[in-house]
């Protein structure tokens, strides 16, 4: 069960990325460029979802949209802590 979720976990942003990406024009027109969305989705799924649904044409983000971005990088941050935790906890149980 707890793979299922780590999996979920892992998989799930970027799913969702992949298709905010491919079947809409959000992240095109938050980024300048592919490069960060791409970066993001190895590295920061979370937070590049976020800012891109965050976004608004005139503005940018503003206001309530940077809590929404930054509840995406506390995301990513425990996505990451949670598999270093996983990792430290499963090399340490003796054989």
């Amino acid at each position: 069960m707890c793979c299922i979720l780590l999996l979920a976990a892992g998989i799930g942003p970027r799913l969702a990325l992949a298709f905010v990406w491919i079947f809409g024009d959000r992240v095109e027109l938050a980024y300048d460029t592919w490069v960060w969305p791409l970066l993001g989705l190895l590295f920061a799924p979370w937070t590049v979802l976020f800012y891109a649904l965050a976004w608004a044409p005139i503005q940018g983000v503003s206001g309530a949209g940077w809590i929404f971005v930054a509840f995406g990088v506390v995301l990513d941050v425990a996505t990451y802590l949670a598999r270093f935790a996983r990792r430290s906890q499963v090399g340490s149980q003796p054989v």
